[in-house]
């Protein structure tokens, strides 16, 4: 009989889940769509219900489409949006629609944190306060829906709200507690200061368990609601970055991933919690026990060259659009461009700066604004791993994965303005094959997750950074790091020009 494990990766407007096998080869794939709901500006809410019907029928059409059998499906794991407010009561029923990580209406919330809590909030969470955690949206309904507040015994994430209707019993596990910014990172544990400080009750944060952690078997009711077996195992799961460093191989210290999507992040491998980023990175535990990462984010990062694109030059091929680039220069005939379209996070954490052009003159053809842009996004990479270099971080090998990893020319690039070695994956699955290599190693298939990843993980082409293209970029990343102080407050302004005029 094959033996299957589902990895459900739960995203923001999409559930995928994976069959896979114990050789990692995705032998079937089902998803399901479900809708976003912006009731105000700056809002953004999702029903939790949605989440568990779209996975539900993701995984009824695995058994009915792709004849996988119920007998078969020896394990379930999880990767999952993160930062998800899913408020419950004292019969575990949801209170109100899920607040999503990206709901920017706590920016109150935020500043009282900060004030409140200051330095000594990073050194217990590790993390600077941001709108998209958790911690400020339990702040604001607390605030603002005091009613609903009332009535709230605990909470989860919305990965852990799917699994507690499979299994029936409520559960957090590490990688996404900690992306509360409610959690003590280094002892593994909720902080008893934030609970205090903002009068939570300790009761009100649910059990924490390990990504690779059983978390029950599929219960009766839901084995008649979806068609599994009572007999598959459910395991913890993991926030989606750190599923998806675990489905890219970044399991060892020496590793770093360079990831490119809408936006974009450079994720670290952290072998303990010793290293001290001070805030400037983003620093959370891993799906590995008793391992973390640190990562740095650039909203705008695939999402700037597909806006440059749909702008300006809508009717070409998208394989033809970026390798027009070559035709340019390094360092793109000495144009820059700053990937600031939505604001910025690492290392500028700054809501209303905007993005620029800058070195334009009449000799530039489209060709290079395009290399300028794909230099750009890179660059603001750079900015991260000068925080990584600052704190003396070794490491040797990126893995690039997203659509910086289809591009031969943009893997070059990376290569020659990081100065590392740039490698990518035969079969890139990202957080949804992550989540079942956890279920893989949780059912004892493999001893640890880096013994998973040797079977379900193969590298691909690797590129090697050009010598004298190193030296080049150096010199253009060090004009691009004075542009967000040069064009800042000119953003600012324009950005309260705008909110003036839209009134």
């Amino acid at each position: 009989m094959t033996s299957v494990v589902l990895g459900v990766d739960l995203g923001t407007s999409a559930v995928k889940v994976s069959a896979v096998d114990r050789t990692g080869n995705i032998v079937a794939q089902q998803s399901f769509d479900y809708p976003l709901s912006y009731p105000k500006p700056g809002y953004a809410e999702q029903n939790p219900e949605d989440w568990v019907n779209g996975t539900t029928v993701a995984i009824v059409n695995l058994i009915l489409k792709d004849g996988i059998k119920p007998s078969e499906i020896d394990g379930i794991s999880f990767s999952g949006q993160m930062h998800g407010l899913v408020l419950l009561d004292a019969n575990n029923q949801v209170l109100r629609p899920a607040i999503l990580w990206n709901d920017t209406r706590t920016t109150a919330q935020v500043a009282e944190i900060n004030d409140t809590l200051g330095q000594e909030f990073i050194d217990i969470t590790r993390n600077r306060a941001l709108e998209g955690f958790t911690l400020p949206k339990i702040l604001w309904v607390k605030e603002n829906e005091p009613e609903i507040f009332k009535q709230a015994t605990t909470f989860v994430l919305p990965k852990d709200y799917v699994r507690y209707r499979m299994t029936g019993k409520l559960q957090m596990e590490y990688s996404d507690a900690a992306g509360t910014v409610a959690f003590d990172v280094a002892k593994k544990t909720w902080s008893k200061t934030i609970q205090e400080v903002f009068e939570l009750p300790a009761s009100f944060f649910p059990e924490v368990i390990e990504s690779i952690g059983y978390a029950g078997n599929i219960t009766e009711s839901y084995a008649t609601f979806s068609g599994l077996d009572t007999h598959t195992k459910v395991f913890g799961g993991a926030a989606d970055n750190a599923a998806g460093a675990v489905g890219a191989g970044i399991l060892e210290p020496n590793m770093v991933m360079s990831s490119i999507g809408t936006s974009g992040v450079v994720l670290k491998y952290e072998d303990n919690a010793n290293v001290d980023y001070k805030g400037d990175l983003h620093f959370f535990n891993h799906a590995i026990p008793n391992k973390f990462y640190s990562m740095g984010v650039t909203l705008a990062a695939g999402y700037s060259l597909s806006w440059f694109k749909n702008t300006f030059a809508r009717d070409e091929d998208f394989s033809d659009f970026v390798a027009s680039a070559e035709q340019s220069t390094v360092g793109a005939n000495g144009l820059i461009f700053t990937p600031y379209l939505v604001g910025e996070r690492t290392p500028h954490p700054d809501g209303d700066v905007r993005g620029a052009f800058l070195g334009v003159d009449g000799t530039h053809q489209k060709y290079d604004f395009v290399r300028s842009v794909l230099e750009g996004i890179i660059f603001s990479f750079r900015d991260i791993f000068d925080i990584y270099d600052r704190e003396g971080a070794d490491f040797d090998t990126v893995v690039a994965i997203g659509g910086g990893a289809k591009s031969p020319l943009w893997l070059q690039i990376q290569a020659d303005i990081f100065g590392k070695k740039v490698t990518t994956l035969r079969n890139e699955q990202g957080p949804g094959l992550g989540a079942a290599m956890l279920a893989a190693t949780g059912l004892g298939w493999f001893d640890t997750v880096q013994d998973a990843a040797k079977s379900f993980i193969s590298f691909g082409a690797t590129y090697e950074p050009i010598a004298d293209n190193v030296v080049k970029y150096q010199k253009v990343h060090a004009a691009y790091k004075k542009a967000y102080a040069a064009t800042a407050e000119i953003s600012h302004d324009l950005m309260n020009y705008r909110r003036e005029n839209a009134e």
